[in-house]
């Protein structure tokens, strides 16, 4: 059994290696529901627990179905019964919300006051189409293994944050199928977080406010810089001229002269750089940026700092893209891990980054390609390494949470 195999050209060019696509039939997602993703991990995941309790229970589901409807509001007793609707219904994708005071299902019964979100896991999305004006390889929903690396570089960026900043110890990664990914993380402490404290959390992350309709960038930051952008600092940097000025070559274009020479505040060096290289069409980002410098000491520039202006430059073009509403909003719903991206037939699958780095390009099981390994059975087929990896990260997780439970009711008793 295979899937179609259309190849859908307006998202394969690029100047770097490309994700094959393939678009799954409703009898491929039916099999692949039916006997490779992995239900009873996704349930005691989001459970916290083998034994059912609210947090499942009373969790939302949505589905998006094959004729491209939404259903929102679905809920479930156990993961058997989860299952067995999804085989059902057989939806291109279902995707996660959060937990209510009563089954989703349920909610016409009681008065809407009561449909207010209590707890949900934090979630961040990176997605290279935030990175279209800086990437030159690829734009939309394309990709390649070039601009991949910025998602490499905010997963690294990113997640040593979530951790030393804020001790989550409990994330997990999931490739989102075509061109971005999620980190989900699961600590009791975050998953209670109200929409206020949701914000402060993912703007501390979002220091370039990409969604904000008067970006301008960030330029004169306090110094000291605050340690974690001072961390980010040291990790972009070492890859800024590699990604930026040689493989992306974002100012090689005549076009790109006065978007450059804009970020840089001396008016006086921004007309002598802008007349030389609207004179050079031949000049590359490599030039440019090295002529910014040439011409700084030529003009004996000091009204502002050469130094600190590239740093910012760097932070500007690498530090990660968010999708802040995703984390902020509780009743925002994301696809599940495991689910298969209608469009390319990859599966979303989890990944570790603190092990490998994850390419798209090799790590990515696609429908095809599983069904082609094994008919019946992931452990034969490439999801093995993903599936084992979140069973692994699960039962260590409801550990985890066990352990916290009992500490919790032995101080109520002492009490």
């Amino acid at each position: 059994m295979t899937t179609n195999d259309i190849e859908n050209k307006e998202n394969i060019e690029g100047k770097g290696k490309t994700i094959k696509l393939y678009r799954p039939t409703e009898t491929d997602m039916r099999h692949y529901y039916e006997n490779f993703l992995p239900f009873n991990l996704i349930f005691q995941w989001l459970n916290h627990s083998r034994i059912p309790n609210n947090d499942f229970t009373h969790r939302e589901f949505a589905f998006e179905h094959q004729n491209g409807a939404y259903q929102r509001y679905n809920s479930f007793q156990d993961g058997t019964e989860f299952k067995r609707k999804v085989v059902k219904v057989n939806p291109t994708r279902f995707e996660i919300g959060a937990v209510y005071p009563i089954e989703p299902k349920n909610r016409k019964t009681v008065s809407k006051n009561l449909m207010k979100p209590i707890s949900k896991e934090m979630v961040l999305d990176i997605d290279l189409t935030d990175y279209d004006e800086i990437r030159t390889c690829c734009k939309g929903t394309s990709i390649c293994d070039k601009c991949w690396k910025f998602i490499t570089l905010a997963i690294e960026v990113v997640d040593i944050a979530i951790k030393e900043d804020f001790g989550i110890d409990n994330r997990i990664w999931v490739f989102s199928g075509r061109r971005g990914v999620h980190c989900w993380m699961s600590d009791s402490k975050i998953r209670y977080l109200k929409e206020n404290s949701r914000r402060a959390f993912i703007e501390y992350l979002d220091i370039l406010n990409v969604k904000s309709k008067n970006k301008k960038g960030i330029f004169g930051m306090k110094k000291p810089y605050h340690p974690h952008i001072q961390r980010s600092l040291d990790i972009l940097k070492e890859h800024f001229v590699d990604i930026i000025l040689k493989e992306q070559g974002t100012w090689d274009s005549m076009e790109s002269n006065k978007e450059l020479v804009l970020t840089i505040p001396d008016l006086k060096l921004r007309n002598s750089l802008l007349n030389k290289w609207n004179g050079n069409p031949n000049m590359t980002s490599t030039d440019k940026w090295v002529d910014i410098g040439t011409q700084y000491q030529e003009l004996s520039i000091n009204s502002f700092d050469l130094v600190d202006w590239r740093k910012e430059m760097i932070l500007n073009m690498l530090y990660p893209r968010l999708d802040v509403e995703v984390s902020r909003q509780m009743n925002h719903l994301l696809k599940s891990p495991f689910c298969v991206h209608p469009g390319t037939g990859n599966v979303c699958i989890t990944f570790d980054p603190s092990k490998k780095k994850f390419n798209p390009f090799t790590d990515a099981p696609n429908l095809n390609q599983i069904f082609n390994q094994d008919e019946l059975d992931w452990k034969n087929t490439s999801l093995k390494e993903s599936i084992e990896l979140f069973k692994e990260y699960v039962e260590t997780f409801i550990k985890q949470e066990g352990h916290q439970k009992r500490e919790l009711e032995n101080e109520s008793l002492e009490f």
